[in-house]
């Protein structure tokens, strides 16, 4: 059921948001890794500053998950309803 107030009650998959971020910092720290054993050090600083761009994201992601179904809900918590924008 669309309302039209989705970008206000929109929720994030968190848990796809952090295995995606998982998947970054892993690939990340092996272009950093290979890219300084190439003696690349402008693409592994490169890689480094992806590297500390996922870690804050995956900090970020996992402060939203132990906050609880507010922020990541599960199948037994309903929809939010549609803000109440009448005048009283």
């Amino acid at each position: 059921m669309r309302t039209g107030s989705e970008p206000a009650t929109a929720r994030s998959a968190l848990r796809a948001r952090f295995w995606l971020s998982v998947w970054g910092l892993a690939w990340a720290s092996f272009g950093t890794v290979i890219f300084v054993l190439l003696g690349r050090p402008g693409w592994a600083a490169a890689c480094g500053v992806l590297w500390l761009v996922m870690a804050v994201d995956f900090m970020v992601i996992v402060r939203h998950l132990r906050q609880g179904p507010h922020y990541q809900p599960g199948r037994d918590v309903p929809p939010y309803w549609p803000p109440d924008d009448r005048q009283r």
